[in-house]
């Protein structure tokens, strides 16, 4: 006693005031059940408990392929090395993973009892028998290693277990999930395989999806049970907010009942065919029992249970004196057979608990997915590039045998054998080791011929890894493929019906008309909301052809004299033409970068400079009257701003940031000092931008995202090209990946090129070479779409304008010089 005494007075006693300890204790309390017991984890979407019984299932070999084992051992494996709980709860939740009236998909399949919809308690785990799923299996666990997600020691540090599983889909919001935390709950409903598949697959192509187009994509929950959902307005606020309410009713139909006896009489029954998600239909009906013998409920005459192996069937006879639609009324207002699903997308981010929207959820299992393939095939790859070594090692062997089997004839040992072999075939430790590791059998001619079939293979693949690793794109092209493949196989039609039609607009599409003008199509630009009204005593009619000149002229012609007119000589020609109508304008763009509207009804019918229309506008215009580039109307909703300067920084801005243009113009690109803006173009999600350098670099970006971000009107815009010394921007167009290029230089040559010969690039890459020069001084002049039937006019220096059939070009490769176009004068060269 006197020792303990001592003990306590030795200054170990830490005093601390009763109320913080118990906070702090039940905080802890509470924080290890929820991440260790109650949510799941929004990447596999898993409670802790489902992802050790399914790795304990994929150690003990239980794939679909195998036989079936007992539930006994899976819950004994589970328990002994992951999850030291209760018995009950694991066969509980691996009950669970089988019921397909439970689960969307279930993960697990399963022999014997497991249980019904009439709330039937399963048998016990002696008796039933179980394994994994072809869909859990390919899905979550085939590819599972510490290589591609981390693994953590199990609860006595005997083992490892994962943190988290490689899932391929997002068994969250696949199978949904409830559990009951500390302070916090989750009731995430089911959905449908194919529709979360389409919705990854578009937020993978295109990030900035609107709300309301990724809930067209996934219109609402999929119950395993089938059910109606009345509205979407509760689907929307739970996609939107993480939480709402979704109404859902059982599915039921109205029969004529022939009653036998001596008098066959004829009367009206409600069967119920489909009832709500989680609805006990045993206590259900019972429920319906009690409240007609409490009279609560009328006009129920019997109720009876007729289902079978084939489905439901709960057959509720209606008495003569009612009929069937007052009966279903008051089944709907005092049963189950509508009720209120209560949604709450609760789940573990980092570790911890988020209540996430349905975007934000797909969102993170994309980033988690894209994690664990870029660490797979960077796994993959490292052990390619190891055997590609040990098999190389072997051909050199294989290709000097009787340098080998001599040394190993002389050598004294198997130490003196490996240094002698690294010595004389310029081996590393490695191969030497794989060479006297190698079988007789490896000398034979049909054994050579497989080891290099199988090191040519390992060198494709690791080609093919690292495309995969070094662009993000093709990464994504991985990932949409395996989703595809997925639903593919194990996707299946919607069981639960949407009641509320999704909203059609009645707004009627305007067709559009196109005008063949000099083998160039040119589409009628859509009207602006506030069109200009500046005066001119000679407007244009309704249908006329704007015409702007390379020096800046503009006017209007009807399309008869259209067709009369003969193409300007010299160094001015048309450049742009379009469909115009009185009440529209276009947009002039200067090289500093502003944007000012030039009303078509100042448009003369003569030639007339773009000064003396800018003239008409405050003194800012004026002052950059003399500096225009680019001329174009506003462009359509869908259609995107894409600049890029002379110094290679290009920008993506949505049209809607032309809704602000007025007179005194708008900046639509911040300028560095030294800096200009060298063109303006209308692009879309999807196109291929290509640049190309002076020096015959050519770089492909895809319009999207990750690629090109969209930016604000205040913005810089991004790198896209670094320009060598004495290096500027030759051009660039908008295409798609199966068109061809024309590639021509200042003294005349030229070629066609596929788009699809040049790879993806990164904002700031030095990009491909696609051509050479002959002469050092030469450069790339022009670089335009190969477009069939087109001729190019291509002006010089000496103002003549020399033309060129594409047909007639020549299609080359990335290397050469191209062939010789058109024959140049002394001097003369091809200038823009």
């Amino acid at each position: 006693m006197a020792k303990q005494l001592k003990l306590l007075s030795s200054g170990q006693i830490i005093p601390t005031a009763l109320h913080q300890e118990m906070s702090r204790s039940y905080l802890e309390y509470a924080m290890s059940v929820i991440v260790g017991r109650a949510l799941p984890d929004v990447r596999d979407g898993l409670k802790p408990v489902h992802r050790r019984i399914l790795y304990a299932m994929y150690e003990l070999g239980l794939t679909p392929d195998r036989p079936f084992r007992k539930c006994a051992r899976v819950v004994g494996d589970v328990l002994g090395k992951y999850h030291p709980h209760g018995d009950q709860s694991v066969y509980d939740a691996l009950v669970r993973m089988v019921q397909d009236f439970s689960c969307r998909y279930p993960l697990l399949a399963g022999h014997g009892n497991f249980g019904s919809i009439d709330n039937d308690p399963p048998a016990a785990m002696r008796y039933t028998e179980t394994r994994l799923n072809a869909l859990s299996y390919e899905g979550m666990l085939e590819d599972i290693s510490e290589s591609i997600v981390d693994f953590t020691n199990n609860f006595d540090n005997s083992q490892q277990e994962p943190v988290v599983l490689p899932a391929q889909l997002p068994i969250l919001l696949l199978n949904g999930c409830s559990g009951i935390a500390v302070g916090m709950a989750t009731n995430v409903p089911p959905h449908n395989l194919g529709e979360l598949v389409d919705g990854l697959i578009a937020l993978i192509d295109r990030p900035d999806l609107t709300d309301e187009k990724l809930w067209e994509i996934i219109p609402g929950p999929d119950f395993p049970t089938g059910g109606e959902i009345l509205e979407t307005e509760g689907i929307r606020e739970a996609y939107r907010t993480g939480k709402g309410i979704i109404p859902i009713r059982g599915v039921i139909k109205t029969e004529t009942l022939v009653l036998e006896g001596r008098r066959p009489r004829e009367r009206k029954a409600i069967v119920v065919t489909e009832l709500p998600y989680q609805v006990n239909k045993a206590g259900w009906i019972e429920k319906v029992a009690y409240l007609v013998t409490q009279g609560k409920i009328e006009g129920i005459a019997d109720i009876r249970d007729e289902s079978d192996r084939t489905g439901m069937r709960v057959v509720i006879e209606v008495k003569r004196d009612t009929t069937a639609k007052k009966v279903l009324q008051q089944l709907y207002t005092k049963t189950a057979l509508k009720s209120n699903f209560g949604a709450i997308l609760l789940s573990l981010v980092d570790s911890k608990p988020c209540q996430l929207s349905l975007r934000q959820t797909l969102d993170e299992f994309l980033k988690f997915r894209e994690q664990t393939l870029t660490r797979q095939y960077r796994y993959e790859l490292e052990e390619g590039r190891k055997r590609t070594h040990l098999l190389q090692g072997l051909l050199i062997a294989l290709n000097h045998l009787d340098l080998v089997i001599d040394i190993l004839r002389h050598a004294a040992d198997g130490g003196t054998a490996k240094v002698q072999l690294q010595e004389h075939l310029e081996i590393t430790p490695a191969q030497a080791d794989s060479i006297l590791a190698m079988p007789l059998r490896r000398l034979t001619g049909l054994e050579k011929q497989k080891l290099q079939e199988e090191f040519s293979q390992f060198q494709q693949r690791i080609q093919e890894l690292e495309i995969l690793l070094n662009d993000r794109h093709e990464l994504l092209k991985s990932l949409k493929k395996e989703l595809r493949s997925l639903k593919r196989k194990y996707g299946d039609e919607r069981r639960t019906r949407i009641l509320t039609p999704k909203p059609v607009s009645t707004k009627p599409k305007e067709p559009k008309k196109e005008i063949e003008i000099k083998n160039e199509k040119v589409e009628t630009p859509k009207s602006p909301s506030k069109p200009l009204t500046l005066f001119t005593p000679q407007p244009p009619p309704d249908k006329a052809i704007l015409t702007v000149t390379k020096e800046g002229l503009v006017y209007w012609e009807t399309l008869e004299k259209l067709s009369k007119i003969q193409p300007k000589t010299g160094e001015d020609y048309p450049v742009y033409r379009a469909l115009i109508k009185q009440q529209e304008q276009f947009i002039a763009i200067t090289d500093h970068g502003k944007a000012y509207p030039i009303a078509c009804q100042n448009v003369p019918p003569k030639d007339s400079h773009i000064v003396r229309l800018m003239e008409l506008l405050p003194a800012s215009g004026q002052r950059d009257a003399n500096k225009i580039i680019s001329q174009l109307f506003l462009p359509n909703p869908k259609q995107n701003l894409l600049l890029l300067t002379e110094l290679g920084k290009i920008k993506r801005m949505t049209s809607e940031e032309l809704s602000e243009l007025t007179n005194r113009g708008l900046v639509l690109i911040k300028l560095k000092e030294g800096d200009k803006l060298h063109r303006f173009n209308l692009t879309q999600t999807g196109d291929n931008v290509i640049i190309a350098t002076s020096s015959g670099r050519i770089l492909r970006f895809l319009v999207d995202e990750p690629d090109i971000p969209l930016m604000g009107r205040n913005a810089q815009g991004n790198q896209a090209v670094k320009l060598r010394y004495g290096e500027w921007i030759a051009g660039w167009v908008n295409g798609r990946q199966m068109q061809n290029l024309i590639l021509i230089t200042q003294y005349g040559y030229g070629k066609k090129i596929p788009v699809n010969l040049f790879r993806r690039g990164k904002l700031g890459d030095l990009g491909t070479p696609a051509l050479q020069f002959k002469q050092t001084e030469d450069h790339l002049a022009l670089i335009t779409l190969a477009e069939t039937d087109k001729t190019l006019i291509l002006p010089t220096c000496q103002q003549r304008r020399l033309t060129v059939e594409v047909d007639q070009v020549n299609e080359w490769g990335k290397d050469g010089t191209g062939d010789r176009l058109v024959k140049l004068q002394s001097g003369e060269t091809i200038i823009k």
